[in-house]
Order: C-alpha cells, then sequence, then structure tokens
C-alpha cells in the first residue's frame, strides 16, 4: 500500500516473496521513531526484564507463531532458529516456536484452528485475505491496547497514531500493522518473452484476448508443454476478468474459493455488487470453456496438484500466474534456468488501470484470545521486529549458508544446493524496509512495473471498514459452499454448457442467502461512509 511514494532504488532494494503488505514510514505516537531504529542492540524491553519497567522474565517460556505455508522439510529452519533462539534466551528469556499452517485447504484450517481455543501467542493475520475481523468478532484476539506502550515500546513508537486506528476493533488494539514494508502483490500472468515475440506478439500483453493468441501458438507449436499449467485451487480467470474487464473493487469479505461481494467501482466504492452477476462473469466462463476445449489447460485440472511453478522453470509449460512480488524473483530463475526465456508479466491491471494499493493490513500479527503470555509474546514480537540480527536471521537465514554479501547485495554461496540449503520462514507479519538486504535474486527491471502502477494506482478504501459478519454468518458460509462446489469447474471450463452453469451458479447463490447479505453488506457500507466522510 505505497501509502508515500518510496524512492525507486529503495523499492528495488526488497527482498519479495510471495505473499503480502506494504509501506511507509512516518513519525510514531511520540512524535519520533527513537530506538526503533536501533540494530541489535539490548531492547528497551530487554532491558525492562533486568529491572527497569518491572517486567520479570525470570520464568522461561516459549512462544507460539502461527505462521501459514509448508513446513520445510530439509532442516535449515531448524538451524536457524537455533541462533534466533539464543538470541531469544539471552534477551527475554524464551523461545519462539513456530507452527505452521500448510496450504492444502488452508483457508479452513487457518479458522477452525483460531476457532479451537488454543492457545496460541502470536498469530500471522490480514484483514483482506485471512478474514481478521472475522475471527475478532469470534474472540480469537486479545486487545493489545496496554500491553504494546510497555512490552512493545519501539514497535509502538514507530508505528503512526492513524495505522494504529486501522488496527482497531471495537474501539481496541488487536493486531498490528505489517505497515513498513514495500510490496505490490496484484495478480498477474508470466509469460514468456521470447515465445510471444514468436508467436508475433510485439508488445506486452494486455488483455486476456492477447494471452488467447499467445497460448494457442505454445499449444501448436511446443511439443510437450502445457500452455497453461494450473491448478483448480487457483483463481486467475475470475481475478483476471474482474479486473481486467470491470472497474468493481473487491470487498474484505470472505466466501470461500472465490470472493463474491465487490464495490462498483472507486466512484462507486460505497455500493455493494457482485461480478458474478454481471455479463462479463458468463463472457469469462465461456472463454474458458473455449480454452479448456482447446487444451490450454490439462484435462484433469480439477484435480490436479503439481508444483506449476516448477514446471514453468523446466520449460514444460508456457505460463503461471500469481502476483508481481513472485514475478520479480522468478525472472531471475528463468533467466538462469530457460535462457532467452525473458519471463514477462501480464498484471491484470493493465487493461484498464484498475490497482487499488495495498492495505496495511495485508499482513500483520495479533495476539492471540487465549495466549498464556501475551506479555512476553509482544516482547518477543518487539525483537522480531526491531532487532536488526534477529529481524536478518528469520528473515533470510545464516550469513554463509543461505547468502554472502557481495556489493551490498545477498548472493548465493559457492556450493549452495537449493534443496539442501534453502530456507524461508514465511514471516509476514513484521517485515520492514530499514532492515531488509538487498538481493541479486530479485530481477533489476522490476522497476518498469512499479512505474506502470504508480501511474494509476489508487488509495484502498476499505482499511478501517470492519464487516460484522453476525447477522448473515449462515448466509455467508451457504455462499461459501456454493462457490467451492461450483467454481472451480465454471473457472476452467468444465461445467458443461457455460451460460446453464452460471444460470445455475447464480440461481444457487440466490438460494443460499445471496440478496439477504448484500442488503447487509450494503446497510453497513452505509454506515461506513457516513463515519469516514
Amino acid at each position: 500500500m505505497f501509502r508515500s511514494k518510496k524512492v525507486l532504488f529503495a523499492v528495488l532494494s526488497l527482498v519479495l516473496v510471495v505473499a503480502l503488505a506494504a509501506c511507509s514510514g512516518g513519525k510514531g505516537n511520540n512524535g519520533s521513531k527513537g530506538s526503533a531504529e536501533s540494530s541489535g542492540s539490548q531492547s528497551p524491553s530487554a532491558a525492562a526484564s533486568t529491572g527497569d519497567g518491572g517486567v520479570d522474565t525470570s520464568k522461561f517460556v516459549k512462544i507460539s507463531y502461527l505462521v501459514l505455508g509448508d513446513k520445510p522439510t530439509n532442516g535449515q529452519f531448524e538451524k536457524v532458529f537455533e541462533k534466533v533462539n539464543q538470541l531469544m534466551r539471552e534477551k527475554i528469556n524464551a523461545e519462539l516456536e513456530w507452527k505452521w499452517i500448510e496450504w492444502a485447504d488452508w483457508q479452513t484450517k487457518y479458522n477452525l484452528t483460531l476457532a479451537s481455543g488454543e492457545p496460541i501467542d502470536l498469530i500471522t493475520i490480514a484483514t483482506d485475505w485471512l478474514d481478521t475481523w472475522n475471527n475478532a468478532q469470534r474472540g480469537a484476539f486479545m486487545n493489545i491496547d496496554d500491553l504494546l506502550p510497555t512490552y512493545a515500546p519501539r514497535t509502538w513508537e514507530s508505528i503512526p497514531s492513524e495505522d494504529w486506528e486501522e488496527s482497531k476493533f471495537n474501539g481496541k488494539i488487536v493486531l498490528i500493522p505489517e505497515n513498513d514494508f514495500t510490496q505490490w502483490v496484484n495478480h498477474g500472468i508470466y509469460y514468456r518473452g521470447d515465445w510471444a515475440k514468436e508467436a508475433g506478439i510485439n508488445e506486452p500483453i494486455k488483455d486476456f484476448e492477447m494471452l488467447g493468441k499467445y497460448l494457442q501458438y505454445v499449444k501448436d507449436s511446443k511439443e510437450g508443454v502445457v500452455p497453461w499449467d494450473t491448478q483448480s485451487g487457483g483463481i486467475g480467470p475470475y481475478i483476471g476478468f474482474t479486473q481486467s474487464y470491470m472497474d468493481m473493487l473487491e470487498l474484505p469479505i470472505g466466501t470461500g474459493y472465490m470472493p463474491v461481494f465487490h464495490a462498483k467501482s472507486y466512484d462507486e466504492k460505497y455500493t455493494a455488487t457482485s461480478p458474478i452477476f454481471d455479463d462479463v462473469f458468463l463472457n469469462m466462463a465461456t472463454m474458458m470453456k473455449d480454452w479448456a476445449d482447446k487444451g490450454y489447460w490439462r484435462e484433469d485440472v480439477l484435480n490436479y496438484k503439481g508444483d506449476t511453478r516448477s514446471l514453468l522453470r523446466a520449460g514444460l509449460t508456457g505460463t503461471d500466474q500469481h502476483h508481481t512480488q513472485t514475478y520479480a524473483s522468478l525472472r531471475v530463475n528463468m533467466d538462469k534456468d530457460q535462457p532467452g526465456s525473458e519471463l514477462l508479466m501480464f498484471p491484470f491491471s493493465r487493461t484498464r488501470g484498475n490497482l487499488p494499493e495495498l492495505s496495511i493490513t495485508h499482513g500483520g500479527t495479533s495476539v492471540g484470545a487465549h495466549s498464556k503470555n501475551p506479555e512476553r509474546a509482544l516482547m518477543a514480537y518487539d525483537l522480531m521486529r526491531n532487532d536488526k540480527e534477529i529481524y536478518q536471521l528469520i528473515n533470510f537465514g545464516l550469513e554463509g549458508v543461505q547468502y554472502e554479501l557481495k556489493d551490498g547485495k545477498r548472493v548465493l554461496p559457492a556450493g549452495y544446493d537449493e534443496a539442501r540449503d534453502a530456507y524461508y520462514s514465511d514471516f509476514w507479519g513484521g517485515r520492514v524496509d530499514r532492515f531488509e538486504i538487498p538481493s541479486d535474486t530479485v530481477w533489476d527491471g522490476i522497476s518498469t512495473l512499479y512505474q506502470e502502477y504508480d501511474s494509476y494506482k489508487e488509495p484502498y478504501p476499505y482499511g478501517r471498514f470492519i464487516f460484522d459478519k453476525s447477522k448473515i454468518d449462515a448466509e455467508l458460509t451457504a455462499i461459501s459452499q456454493v462457490t467451492g462446489e461450483l467454481g472451480p469447474a465454471i473457472l476452467w471450463g468444465k461445467a458443461g454448457d457455460p451460460a446453464k452453469a452460471v444460470e445455475e451458479f447464480r440461481a444457487k447463490l440466490k438460494a443460499a442467502g445471496y440478496d439477504k447479505a448484500i442488503e447487509e453488506i450494503q446497510r453497513q457500507l452505509d454506515e461506513f461512509k457516513k463515519q469516514i466522510e
């Protein structure tokens, strides 16, 4: 969420991974960043633990942190965290323990874990894709207003008051925003520039019609290559058509497989609607049925679980779909794995300039409502976010194993083996620009895309919109079931006649309570508009 424009060279210094959140500094609650800029020295929390402030850390505790991602299996995570926890023990007499929600059925598992009452200390949150406000309504998070100044003082001082306002539920702070990390996570299609030129496409792809021409060329000319290898869990066609051919804005209201509820446009951002009931949705279903019939993806797409990104890097598929941050690193990998491939990205926003900035709560961290050690948890978070040594260990691993520094950039050490040495932590809850280390795995040319986005981006309008689902909880649950049952087949052209499939889809959404739900959503948008205007 580029609240203020970053200097381009700072943007290029980021290590861009899957995931999540955004930028901007600014003055904190006391008007100064103060000690938040320190690097590796003893934190105020640690100092307090030895007497100042009366924080008692005499009892050793383990602090759990719930993250999303597939748990690493090569042993490097454990080696890195041995060092992290050595520092944690020295500073606050505690250790961190990662708890993973893996990507298989992650939406259900994440919400069930929060609803279980398990005493998790720290939790990765996101208001726009992890159902944070609904979980807050269910009492999943602890109010931390009174705890932050004492147990996470550097974090408290460094986050501007307006950002804390966006972190409140019912007037109380329930999350710490990842507000000082620059990234773009808008989605699009990656495609090979060399094959596009062979297909006679000599300008950047800007719509699905041009993409179809590319896919047909790959189908006709590249034996053994799947034009667009994908899994049924992806919703690229839906996101793509909504952003490319409509002005709608996705509302932060979870409905399972597909986000059903949107606003009409920036000009009518408080008017609720849905792409599914627009003609463009039928156009999408029709084109995707045609593409499926032409064999642009696998016949068994609805059951396919393969690693499509690895297949792209192996030259066995012509496209992949994800967001800009992933592309920035994938381009470097492709230049090595498929020399001359010139991997390009068709961001869905390019067609008509429909691009919201990222919310500052696209990533963040909450304290679990049942945490047994909330004070120590916040002390640990304060170190993770503000202690340079701990931060860089968690985010980048061990110098000399996962990376070396050369000319101010991270590079892979000699003899590095990805299977043996790769490391990641999926820490998307407190990254900050000031401790990021530039990497040679980030494509230098990514600035071109950033400049394009800057030319038409719009501010994210729903940072303070807290949707109360209590009156339509049953309807949203039923709607989510319908999107999961019928959505994948329609999006990937496997639902038979598109018109009949879309008609059935709409009818089942209506039967599930769509009209009641959108009426309540509209009522709350009207109230929200009154509050902020």
